[in-house]
């Protein structure tokens, strides 16, 4: 058996592997609760499910453009317009299966052999997964909970060399659910000023859950003068419950979305014709259920994080955003061969979590708390039994 060299560069998400484990284990009849998956245990909203049987009603089953149609695209610059501050032409975004997809053919069309891009860690496992399928090397910019899992903007500029071709940002981010506040953002874009060839991918889609009282932070709305180099990528699967209608939207330069399409065209042509359909009314239609989701998340972070850091050898910040908390167990570490072990030790113990070295870290775990407050709370009671 003969696989690609691009293949043989990458490994599988770590993240998808210990859920379909844990779903593999509860179809077995074993009681385990996941805490694995990045996904809103809330339900689609009606308006949203409404929308998608209406276009089933009326026929709208056939292709669409490749990045998404006029009416589809006119909806995300909505959102990017009211939701991340950042005003952007219809031509300007693109329309994919997901802001995964968005991402991959993004670095797919730009980087090459010997390409570096720069990825801060902790990071979101497809990340890096993705830089080496297109040939070019990831370059880790270390983080720690100490710094809140952010960097400066002399520590990036420290790692920018001549091969640099990109700079990942995700904020709110995964897995650690650091928040970069706009005075930091500002002294990132001074430091990219002065390196014109390096592009910069801002990961946004957990722009909506941000529990410090203060608006989301774009870097491409703070930084207009950069916009030629900035691609946001945002959608629809955290803010709307809508993880399996596989809709991401990017907004950036008309030339890297064009390469973006014509690389989607090729891979899998338009989005899903029905999802879009559903997405255009997440986006159109009311936000004001927003408001409550982040209140019930910032509930379960708190919950979480002082069940954690009641455990022995346990601990993890308050995350500023998103739904994850990065647990720090390095004083437990003599008991494991590594955190893969820790893993496994507490999936026998029923509760599924990501080893730290998923997302380029070590010594701990990433815990979902987008799961109801008494899942949370039985699962913190058998994390704490399994390390006692």
């Amino acid at each position: 058996m003969i696989t690609s060299p691009a293949l043989d560069r990458i490994s599988p998400s770590q993240t998808t592997a210990m859920t379909d484990r844990a779903t593999r284990l509860r179809e077995d009849g074993v009681d385990v609760i996941s805490l694995s998956v990045g996904e809103p245990d809330f339900a689609t909203p009606p308006h949203v499910i409404q929308a998608a049987k209406t276009a089933l009603d009326e026929g709208q089953t056939k292709y669409t453009p490749v990045g998404g149609t006029s009416r589809m695209k006119q909806a995300a610059a909505l959102h990017f317009a009211r939701d991340l501050g950042i005003e952007a032409p219809t031509a300007n975004i693109t329309v994919s299966a997901g802001g995964k997809q968005a991402i991959f053919h993004a670095i797919m069309a730009t980087v090459g052999e010997g390409d570096e891009v720069i990825v801060p860690a902790p990071w979101w496992v497809s990340y890096p997964e993705i830089v080496k399928f297109a040939g070019a090397s990831p370059i880790p910019l270390r983080t720690s909970a100490k710094n809140g899992f952010r960097f400066s903007a002399g520590e990036l500029e420290a790692q920018i060399g001549p091969r640099t071709r990109w700079l990942m940002l995700n904020s709110p981010g995964n897995p650690t659910g650091a928040v970069y506040p706009r005075e930091m953002l500002l002294a990132i874009g001074e430091v990219l000023r002065r390196h014109p060839r390096v592009l910069i991918l801002s990961d946004d889609i957990y722009s909506p859950l941000i529990y410090t009282g203060a608006p989301h932070a774009a870097f491409a709305a703070l930084c207009p003068d950069l916009a030629e180099r900035v691609l946001t990528v945002s959608g629809v699967s955290k803010s709307h419950a809508m993880t399996g209608f596989r809709i991401g939207v990017a907004a950036g330069p008309a030339w890297l979305i064009q390469a973006m399409e014509k690389l989607q065209s090729h891979a899998s042509g338009n989005p899903c014709s029905i999802s879009q359909a559903a997405a255009i009314a997440a986006f159109e239609g009311t936000q004001d259920f927003l408001r409550e989701w982040r209140e019930r998340f910032r509930a379960r972070r708190d919950l979480v994080v002082e069940a954690i850091n009641a455990v022995p050898g346990l601990s993890t910040p308050v995350p500023d955003g998103a739904f994850y908390c990065m647990v720090d167990a390095a004083p437990l570490m003599t008991r494991f061969k590594d955190d893969a072990a820790l893993a496994m030790h507490l999936l026998d113990h029923g509760v599924a979590i990501v080893p730290a070295s998923a997302f380029g870290g070590r010594d701990g775990f990433r815990i979902s708390f987008a799961a109801d407050d008494a899942r949370l709370r039985e699962a913190c009671a058998r994390i704490a039994k399994a390390l006692s």
